[in-house]
């Protein structure tokens, strides 16, 4: 890519597709959210084109979550999750960087900051990190994460979800999003998910199910494609 090549700016996000906040009831939105606007200025070569090589800074292949070592497998419901990494165009990102972590199967965090009266499992760490290959495609094998209350005064429960990050081609084309699973009564009730004010931008926060003929009887199948930018892009969440 030469100077010439570098767009001057990049399509803003579509109205209603940014998080409102920050989120009632959700006090780590309150600390992270800026109080005044963002500087706008235009993009340059490097932020449209580096960093390169980025999988030597953070090594990848750490798709499987289940198995943290010979034998020794996580508890809870197998699932299996895998989808493509897309562009503003719909043409698939290779080599992104996707990193997931998750609860585990009780909804408690393998972090010293979540002290909840959970069970922890000592072989689910729930973290993982891949590169996506030719056709941007990625790939886990994990477990269903269970749900948790926020500690909150007035209490509410986050539902079963995936946190996703994504670094593509550039430094703009990072995101931090959440995965979400169709049907779940906590959806609704969700302040992060409900966060977002489009209907249709929160729907592509939802991972879509695969028949069990399809996927065999040995674990639960989704699929979940992440669009970077554009009109039809996944919605980041705090």
């Amino acid at each position: 890519m030469t100077a010439s090549d570098v767009p001057d700016s990049f399509a803003p996000w579509p109205q209603g597709i940014e998080p409102a906040v920050p989120i009632a009831g959700y006090p780590n939105t309150w600390t992270f959210t800026p109080s005044q606007p963002a500087i706008r200025r235009p993009a340059t070569r490097t932020e449209a084109t580096g960093p390169v090589e980025l999988q030597r800074k953070l090594p990848c292949g750490d798709s499987n979550l289940v198995e943290l070592s010979p034998g020794k497998f996580a508890i809870g419901q197998l699932m299996h999750i895998a989808g493509r990494i897309l562009d503003e165009e719909g043409r698939p990102v290779r080599g992104a960087i996707v990193e997931l972590w998750q609860a585990n199967a009780s909804g408690r965090y393998f972090h010293p900051i979540d002290q909840r009266a959970a069970p922890l499992d000592p072989n689910f760490v729930g973290n993982g990190r891949i590169q996506t290959d030719e056709e941007g495609r990625y790939a886990f094998m994990t477990i269903k994460p269970g749900a948790y209350p926020v500690p909150v005064k007035e209490t509410w429960w986050r539902p079963p979800h995936l946190h996703f990050s994504v670094i593509g081609p550039s430094s703009l084309s990072r995101l931090v999003t959440q995965m979400y699973f169709e049907g779940d009564p906590l959806n609704a009730l969700d302040r992060i998910l409900n966060s977002i004010p489009d209907r249709a931008a929160r729907q592509r926060l939802i991972a879509r199910d695969l028949p069990p003929a399809e996927v065999g009887d040995e674990w639960l199948g989704f699929t979940h494609d992440i669009v970077l930018r554009g009109r039809h892009a996944t919605p980041m969440t705090p």
